[in-house]
């Protein structure tokens, strides 16, 4: 079965380990491929959360060329290559929120937004590795927690992909998805890849 990108003619990569966005991807109908950026995320620091999710999307994506032997690789090529890189962090009343580096922070990340809310900021960086055409943005969301009881927190905290996810937070996780009151904005910006900046990025590169 032809899939997009097949039809409209380029080859995708997407720059990202996120079982999330893979399936976000792949939900919007797209064929591609996995290369990941290994960059110290911490060492980017801005004051708003989207500077920083569009600088480290940035980042992610240069590394990625880098690796990939540069964008001249790509100038000759029959057909048009777009990468897709992306970043999201959790703010909780006004504080960035990345992921959690020990039990202790997961537990205090998680408490926190038992019932209370979280806002999610997330970016997508598109480019175009034949031409240079780059284009980037981002979106945001509300999650609005009931209460989380303490022996979900405890097992939350024990599951390893607690601490692979910005703020703690996966909202297809089966312990805290019964415990989910509202989405105020798109489920997708949440869980990493904002489909409607995608799909956009993607026709105003090609």
């Amino acid at each position: 079965m032809a899939t997009k990108a097949m039809e409209r003619g380029f080859k995708l990569i997407l720059g990202s380990q996120s079982m999330a966005r893979k399936r976000i991807l792949a939900e919007m109908g797209y064929n591609f491929t996995i290369v990941t950026a290994d960059i110290d995320e911490k060492a980017i620091r801005t004051e708003k959360p989207e500077d920083l999710v569009v600088a480290i999307a940035e980042a992610k994506a240069e590394e990625i060329i880098s690796k990939l032997g540069g964008q001249s690789q790509f100038a000759q090529d029959p057909e048009p290559t777009i990468l897709i890189t992306a970043d999201t962090v959790v703010v909780y009343k006004g504080v960035i929120r990345e992921k959690p580096t020990s039990k202790e922070e997961a537990r205090e990340f998680i408490k926190g937004y038992s019932g209370s809310h979280g806002g999610v900021v997330g970016s997508v960086i598109v480019r175009n590795l034949k031409t240079g055409v780059r284009r980037g943005g981002w979106d945001k969301a509300e999650v609005y927690f009931h209460e989380i009881p303490e022996n979900v927190i405890d097992d939350l905290i024990d599951d390893a992909i607690t601490f692979k996810v910005a703020g703690g937070l996966t909202l297809e996780h089966p312990l805290i998805s019964p415990f989910i009151d509202t989405v105020v904005g798109g489920v997708d910006t949440v869980m990493g890849l904002p489909k409607e900046l995608t799909e956009k990025f993607i026709s105003d590169v090609l």
